[in-house]
């Protein structure tokens, strides 16, 4: 072991700088295809292209690495193999958003334009993180037949309008499964006036869902809990059009602490909508 670790081949000393060219990405508008009213508008800094090289060269290394700093390679390498980072390592620094724009309903909001659309997922629109499988943002709107809202208000205070949305939260959320037991908590309510002069509703709330890994087993010791997931739920409440907008925002709790930044720019972001009748 000694002598395969006091001679460690060095790579070769000289290689061809290689360059790689990027191009900008043109403005794209993009249709949702359901209705011609509804439509996602994104922003480009630059339409026009440009290219960059990005150089690399390889670098002269001693023929011999000293056997402290393998050793001390190891052991770093052993101890991060044994780190958890699950969906925080996935989680993606800020790039940017995109407006969606809804004409026909009536509600505007701004996404992280790297997340994807997903249709048919039974909300009004559904977005969500192409990496990190659990976040996602959408937009329910009530029906303009069985609602006559006026205002936000109509809920009553944010914290009684908090309390519906965690019923229905965990409604949606109700298992048939042996052994599934949910904790919920409502960790702020608040109310805000917006630029366009309408009252605001926010709702966070956090909902932790525990499992047995073996609901059939007999005995009790042998069904044992474990957390399945643990996530933030971030919910803005609008009234325009006699109707109750809301939108959703689904995030891990560990992801939330990264990215919480600028998913409050997504809460703040939502407006709506006047529709012409």
């Amino acid at each position: 072991m000694a002598a395969v670790l006091e001679s460690v081949p060095s790579p070769h000393s000289s290689h061809p700088r290689t360059a790689v060219s990027r191009r900008r990405r043109p403005f794209v508008w993009t249709h949702t295809g359901t209705s011609p009213l509804r439509f996602l508008s994104a922003t480009s800094p630059n339409t026009a292209s440009r290219r960059r090289g990005i150089f690399c060269e390889a670098q002269n290394v001693p023929s011999r690495v000293p056997r402290r700093n393998v050793m001390t390679l190891m052991l770093s390498s052993f101890i991060f193999s044994q780190v958890g980072f699950h969906d925080s390592s996935l989680a993606q620094p800020s790039i940017g958003f995109r407006e969606y724009i809804d004409t026909f309903d009536g509600y505007t909001f701004k996404y992280p334009q790297n997340w994807i659309q997903v249709r048919g997922a039974g909300a009004d629109i559904f977005f969500r993180d192409p990496f990190v499988l659990d976040e996602n943002i959408s937009v329910e709107v009530s029906s303009p037949s069985s609602s006559k809202y006026k205002s936000v208000e109509d809920l009553g205070p944010p914290q009684k309008a908090g309390e519906k949305v965690l019923k229905q939260y965990l409604t949606e959320f109700m298992s048939t499964r042996l052994g599934v037991r949910r904790e919920s908590n409502i960790l702020s309510t608040s109310s805000r006036v917006a630029d366009d002069g309408k009252i605001y509703y926010q709702v966070e709330i956090n909902i932790k869902s525990y499992a047995n890994n073996n609901e059939l087993a007999v005995m009790p010791q042998e069904r044992i809990v474990r957390l399945e997931w643990n996530r933030r739920y971030l919910s803005v409440l609008g009234v325009e059009n006699n109707r109750l907008y809301e939108l959703r925002l689904q995030t891990p709790e560990n992801v939330f602490l990264e990215e919480e930044n600028d998913l409050r720019q997504v809460m703040d972001s939502f407006r709506v909508v006047k529709v012409a009748a």
